[in-house]
């Protein structure tokens, strides 16, 4: 099979260390539920299996994930393996430690240093793997993240995990971090109406050959509860006369922002995954890109 050909190919590649994924990824937060921080009902399991599979048959090799994702019925790791096991030789599945929920579903403490083996061990177990391709520390706050980063990476030389990346992070915990160990991916929250110092951080990224992952690309503001059903006019008219949706333009507007930029949408609606990937495809003129950078308010 011509891979090259495939839809999620459209965007271009790029490598997670000795990794090379399309940079159209998937996001699995949403498979167990569509409000999954909210006590949402739980997704149609053979739905979210199908939306699994046919991503990958889109080209898709690049699945983000984390134990956390779960209601009282739905895992989305477990509906990764159940999908995908054994998995395909290329794809490359990242995970997220750190925060952590207890098994009714309430946010717990973040993890401390000594905990974050048995969160990546679960993601491990959850999965069906001997080790993980990526693991993220999502950071909770402007402090030191030195002693959980050093446990990551102590990790790593055991072979429990085969790169580091990390999540929420400022410049100056990025460079705490690539003192430790070597950074692949930095996911922080990032869209066209949400800017703000993540601008640098992308490029800072962009000079040190590290992949920039926005998440919450297509809900913008409204973040976990989803999409937004109010758009700003000029991206509505933008999207109309390209014939888009505005999500898509949402996705293919972050895509356009540096090649090392990867998007990680995430949906358990077909018709919704089929029009994330094709996003890939689309560029924006620099007329009409002039209009989507002025949405940010807060941008520089």
């Amino acid at each position: 099979m011509n891979t090259d050909a495939l839809p999620a190919a459209a965007a271009g590649s790029w490598m997670l260390g000795d990794l090379t994924v399309n940079r159209i990824g998937f996001g699995a937060m949403r498979l167990a539920s569509k409000a999954p921080f909210s006590g949402g009902a739980s997704n149609d399991r053979d739905q979210s299996i199908a939306v699994l599979r046919r991503a990958v048959e889109l080209g898709v090799n690049h699945v983000d994930t984390a134990a956390f994702y779960f209601t009282p019925l739905r895992s989305s790791n477990e509906l990764i393996g159940r999908a995908l096991a054994p998995y395909p030789e290329d794809l490359v599945i990242t995970t997220k430690v750190g925060p952590g929920r207890d098994p009714w579903g309430q946010w717990m403490a973040r993890a401390t240093p000594e905990q974050l083996r048995g969160q990546v061990e679960e993601n491990i177990r959850q999965l069906g793997l001997d080790h993980l391709d990526v693991v993220n520390l999502r950071v909770q706050d402007a402090g030191s993240i030195a002693e959980h980063f050093g446990a990551l990476s102590n990790l790593r030389e055991a072979g429990l995990i085969r790169h580091l990346g990390v999540s929420e992070v400022t410049i100056a915990q990025l460079d705490e971090a690539q003192s430790i160990a070597p950074v692949v991916c930095v996911q922080n929250l990032y869209g066209i109406d949400q800017r703000g110092d993540n601008d640098d951080v992308l490029r800072i990224c962009g000079e040190r050959g590290i992949a920039f992952v926005p998440f919450f690309a297509i809900s913008g503001t409204s973040h976990a509860s989803g999409a937004s059903a109010t758009e700003r006019e000029e991206l509505v008219a933008l999207a109309r006369a390209r014939g888009v949706t505005p999500a898509q333009v949402r996705l293919a507007w972050t895509l356009q922002r540096g090649s090392n930029v990867l998007a990680i949408p995430g949906t358990s609606n077909p018709v919704h995954l089929e029009e994330n990937v094709a996003a890939g495809a689309l560029r924006f003129s620099e007329e009409e890109l002039a209009v989507l950078n002025g949405l940010d308010k807060g941008s520089n």
